[in-house]
C-alpha cells in the first residue's frame, strides 16, 4: 500500500469512527478545513506510525508542520526511516 493510500484510508476511517464530516481531500485541502479535530489527527498519527513504521513528527527538532493534505502526505513520504 502506498503512503498516499495509507494516509487517505486513515483519514476516512477516523472521520467515520469519530462521526466527523470529512471534506473531499485534495493536495490543496488545508488540514484545518478537513473536518477533523486534534483528537482525530492524534489517532491518525498513532495509526500511521503502526502502519508505516515512522513518526515524522518526532524525528526532527526543526520540523515544519504540514498545512495541507498534500503536505501531510509528503511529510510521511519524505520521513527518514
Amino acid at each position: 500500500m502506498s503512503v498516499r493510500s495509507a494516509v487517505t484510508s486513515q483519514f476516512q476511517q477516523v472521520a467515520k469512527e469519530q462521526s466527523k464530516h470529512l471534506v473531499a481531500l485534495t493536495d490543496e485541502t488545508p488540514l484545518l478545513d478537513s473536518g477533523l479535530d486534534s483528537l482525530c489527527f492524534a489517532i491518525i498519527v498513532a495509526r500511521l506510525e503502526d502502519d508505516l513504521g515512522v513518526d515524522p513528527f518526532s524525528t526532527s527538532e526543526d520540523t515544519e508542520f504540514p498545512v495541507t493534505f498534500g503536505d501531510f502526505i509528503r511529510f510521511y513520504e519524505n520521513a527518514p526511516k
